[in-house]
């Protein structure tokens, strides 16, 4: 059997602990800060949010570019000779990375690409199921495991809290006026992917330590979610003992694994510090 081997972009925020175990190959994508460019992972969180409190703004970030795609998929077919390539991949509504992908694929031979219309902690659960699903059944071929992950890429569903309205405003994502008024009232929106796109979908007012809970009591509500694994997403800033709430509701509530991913600094200069988000895949 020819070996499957699994790509994705750094903006899947998977726990290095994760990638290792299951030799996951990621691709960095970029974040710009003072006119310099860096591959998301050379930059620490700290670093971004220090940035923001010393200047009021946040960096950008921007796609993976086709040369980066085609020195990964190289890389791999040097790594891993005679290998089948599946690359599940960063919403192609929300990034030109996925494009770029395509574009790099052109070269390759045995290479499949993947549009989850996810990101971080959603695209993560499609890749992490692949990899499962490739643990479980080495033997598995290519063509029935990329029909598994392209059933659950309209099942995954994620849901997020970003930190700080400070963030959104800078980034130009609420107006003034809005900020000023959520600011006043404690209104957290809420982020959610709406056909690959990031939407605003309910607004939630209070400290973090309530709309956690409650943003957690909707999703379930909401999404079926498989109680094999759930994914909780943060990014830094998020108190302790809000994390420990919320692993104990999610293990209440019958999950068998919870698997925590911290925000990187690419999905971190949109969140803000403080952020909390949920993750998982919904029954088949």
């Amino acid at each position: 059997m020819r070996r499957i081997i699994l790509s994705t972009e750094s903006g899947a925020d998977i726990p290095k602990d994760l990638v290792e175990k299951y030799q996951i190959q990621v691709v960095p994508m970029h974040v710009i800060m003072d006119g310099k460019d860096y591959l998301d992972g050379e930059l620490s969180v700290e670093e971004v949010f220090d940035y923001y409190s010393r200047t009021k703004k946040i960096p950008s970030t921007a796609a993976t570019n086709v040369q980066e795609y085609h020195d990964l998929f190289t890389k791999i077919r040097v790594d891993f000779p005679d290998s089948i390539i599946i690359h599940i991949g960063y919403t192609s509504k929300a990034s030109a990375s996925f494009q770029s992908a395509l574009i790099a694929a052109e070269d390759f031979e045995d290479l499949f690409l993947i549009d989850t219309l996810n990101v971080t902690g959603g695209l993560g659960a499609i890749v992490l199921y692949a990899a499962t699903l490739l643990e479980e059944d080495p033997s598995i071929g290519h063509v029935q495991l990329i029909e598994k992950i392209q059933s659950v890429v309209p099942k995954a569903r994620l849901a997020f809290l970003p930190g700080s309205l400070d963030f959104l405003r800078a980034g130009g994502r609420v107006s003034n006026l809005a900020y000023i008024g959520g600011a006043l009232l404690k209104i957290k929106p809420c982020i959610e992917l709406k056909e690959g796109k990031l939407v605003s979908t309910k607004k939630y007012r209070g400290n973090m330590s309530i709309v956690a809970e409650k943003l957690m009591q909707d999703y379930l509500n909401q999404y079926d979610i498989d109680r094999k694994q759930l994914y909780l997403i943060y990014s830094i800033g998020l108190d302790e003992s809000i994390k420990r709430q919320i692993e104990k509701s999610a293990k209440e509530t019958g999950f068998e694994n919870v698997t925590w991913m911290q925000a990187g600094a690419m999905i971190s200069t949109h969140a803000g510090p403080g952020g909390f988000g949920i993750a998982g895949v919904e029954y088949l």
